[in-house]
């Protein structure tokens, strides 16, 4: 997203939306997710999100010295100090003054930490907090959140129903984790993150696309408690049949690409998209660099060979689009992705992941920054769709061809800022999560979007094309 949640921030023509209507919320919902949850379970489950993402943010801004908190590392991010504290004061906003109705704790600071009121490349110049200060004031606020919680009514509004509020929060909370590991990767340095890498497999020898069959399915959710107002609500879309990629894109199917001339031949590109990268000198993924015979690429302050099976990362929408074309191919509309990862032909109906409505566990996915690495492609077979496509979710965020819209009958909540002011042709749609992305903050119904020549981000892609080609 331009701006994670909470947050008040084209190469082709937009997808056509295909007739669609709202539907009853007809996709199956676990208990702890339906719609009279016990209010223990709720607690228990809100209480599990939010002690995740702090320990990760604490990791994120610990790891490291104070000039490097309080350094801008690249135009494009905040000083990590400032996301620390931005992240406090979005849970008092909206945990200790919205639901709980209690006075500011710090006003004079609300300005600081509006994403809307002053832009990342002005941030450093700001009186921000101090990392010692930002630490006691984030700390201050979760301890009353947390006695909040221990009394929570999880009905009466909008907002506290099922505890929205609290996976509000703790959504907002993992995606400024995201951007955090972003900076962390643009800076430079000696490593300070470490990860072990994901379990080795044998290189992935199946088919090389899978046969989606066309037809009506339930895209999006009206009954997923915590999803947000983009992923809303739950309507019928007619699909044509196509076939799309059963893993995602590898780097060595993209260095074929660039070996084969890709970046000098302007017939692969859109205008908007050969102007960008001849005018950046753009002539391979970021971070990547050739060094004699081999392409070498940083990754969190270590230099290494680019292992070619794992999915390309750090690719722009434009240069996705463009290697798709080039394979003869094109990149997924999101409807299309959502089909691909949703869709049970058993039973016509939509789940919340490939493998089922069950939550993300480490045998379906690589999430929550447990690795600091996509898996190789092929990898997670438990995590596969029932059509047999892998890797749909985790690993790398996956560019979709179409531009960021509402769905029909969309409401924004719990402000238009989260959404709306984002929709249109200048930003594209990203599905299925990274590496970076925690489970909370990652279904099969959730929705990213970039502007379409963002590359620091944690992307990559997967082709397709129509059934009747």
């Amino acid at each position: 997203m331009t701006e994670p949640a909470l947050d008040a921030q084209p190469a082709s023509a937009a997808e056509p939306v295909p007739a669609a209507e709202p539907v009853p919320a007809a996709e199956p919902v676990p208990a702890a997710h339906g719609d009279t949850p016990d209010p223990e379970v709720l607690r228990a489950r809100a209480l599990a999100a939010l002690t995740t993402a702090r320990a990760r943010t604490t990791l994120l801004t610990t790891c490291v010295e104070e000039p490097d908190l309080t350094a801008q590392h690249s135009p494009l991010m905040s000083p990590l100090v400032w996301d620390l504290a931005h992240i406090g004061n979005q849970e008092e906003l909206w945990l200790l003054r919205a639901v709980a109705g209690r006075e500011a704790m710090r006003p004079e600071i609300d300005g600081l930490y509006d994403a809307f009121e002053h832009s990342r490349a002005e941030r450093p110049s700001l009186p921000l907090l101090p990392p010692a200060e930002a630490r006691r004031y984030a700390a201050e606020v979760r301890g009353r959140v947390t006695g909040l919680l221990e009394s929570a009514d999880f009905h009466g509004t909008r907002l506290t129903e099922s505890g929205f509020a609290f996976g509000m929060i703790a959504q907002h909370e993992q995606q400024h984790d995201e951007t955090m590991l972003i900076t962390h990767q643009l800076r430079t340095g000696p490593p300070v993150l470490t990860a072990p890498d994901p379990e080795p497999v044998p290189l992935f020898t199946g088919p090389s696309e899978v046969l989606v069959p066309g037809g009506p399915f339930t895209m999006g959710t009206s009954g997923e408690p915590w999803a947000l107002d983009n992923e809303r609500p739950a309507h019928r879309r007619e699909v044509a049949p196509f076939h799309i990629d059963t893993t995602p894109v590898t780097n060595a199917a993209y260095q074929a690409f660039i070996e084969d001339g890709g970046y000098d031949e302007e017939r692969w590109w859109t205008r908007e998209g050969w102007a960008h990268i001849r005018g950046h000198g753009i002539h391979a993924p970021l971070f990547w660099h050739r060094d004699g015979g081999q392409w070498l690429r940083r990754r969190f302050g270590v230099t290494e060979v680019v292992p070619p099976d794992e999915p390309v990362l750090h690719v722009c929408w434009h240069e996705a689009d463009a290697y798709a074309r080039w394979a003869g191919r094109r990149l997924p509309t999101e409807t299309e992705w959502e089909k691909a990862a949703r869709f049970d032909p058993a039973t016509g109906g939509s789940m919340r992941y490939p493998w089922g409505d069950a939550d993300p566990a480490p045998e379906h996915a690589n999430l929550g920054q447990r690795h600091l690495r996509p898996a190789p492609a092929g990898s997670y077979p438990a995590g596969a769709s029932p059509l047999g496509v892998r890797q749909l979710i985790g690993d790398v965020w996956e560019w979709t061809s179409s531009d960021f819209l509402p769905y029909p009958g969309f409401r924004a909540f719990p402000y238009k800022e989260y959404s709306e002011v984002f929709f249109g042709p200048e930003h594209k749609v990203l599905r299925g999560g990274s590496f970076a992305v925690d489970p909370v903050a990652c279904r099969g119904t959730f929705r990213n979007w970039d502007y379409p020549i963002r590359r620091q981000i944690f992307s990559g892609f997967r082709t397709a094309r129509s059934a009747a080609l």
